[in-house]
């Protein structure tokens, strides 16, 4: 009994810290107007959830989740920026594509998917290794390609696991997907992609 007891424990403790992080991720996306709040609050989730998955359960989450929000707001916003830029153009270019009735033009369509993939690939791995890896701006792109690429399975799983756990949450418990759903994709997306960091940390440093 005890057992079970301190089981129900420990999930509704966790279920807790997910709903906490939850929250501060869409109030401090608020506060910085949606726009400039969103990129800044994911990082500071992602940072967060990269202590737990590493075994740090008891560190004070809002100081550092604010920690990181106001240290990396003007930085990770400027790459966010360039993210968002990217993906902009490369949804045009898809769609001007698409409304061409020549067969080059269909064809190429097709290539452009391609880009998009690619780009869904660095943005899945982007905020992961931001915050867990002092780089230079440039890598914090180049990197999430090249792990995301050199690593195509663990890719694919992570991409249907989290699309198939948000699918089955919004069917069951849409209201547990609100309260828990960023704060535990940004945990399952951090706790696979770290699986990769390893062989990376020799090289370079990691951030504490």
């Amino acid at each position: 009994m005890n057992g079970f007891v301190n089981g129900f424990y420990k999930v509704a403790e966790w279920i807790t810290r997910f709903v906490y992080v939850n929250l501060l991720w869409i109030g401090f996306s608020l506060l910085g107007l949606g726009v400039f709040g969103l990129i800044p609050a994911t990082a500071a989730m992602f940072a967060v959830v990269r202590k737990w998955v590493f075994g740090d359960d008891d560190i004070p989450i809002f100081q550092t989740f604010w920690g990181v929000y106001r240290s990396e707001f003007w930085k990770v916003n400027g790459l966010g920026l360039i993210l968002a830029v990217v993906g902009y153009l490369i949804f045009i270019e898809f769609s001007i594509l698409r409304t061409q009735e020549s067969v080059v033009y269909y064809i190429a369509s097709f290539g452009v998917i391609a880009q998009l993939l690619l780009y869904g690939i660095v943005v899945m791995y982007f905020f992961p290794i931001y915050v867990h890896f002092s780089l230079k701006s440039f890598s914090y792109f180049k990197w999430p390609f090249f792990i995301g690429i050199g690593h195509p399975i663990l890719t694919v799983f992570l991409v249907v696991v989290t699309n198939v756990i948000l699918y089955v949450g919004l069917k069951t418990l849409p209201a547990l997907v609100f309260l828990t759903g960023g704060s535990a994709m940004a945990f399952l997306l951090t706790w696979g992609i770290a699986k990769t960091f390893p062989k990376f940390e020799a090289a370079n440093e990691a951030k504490a």
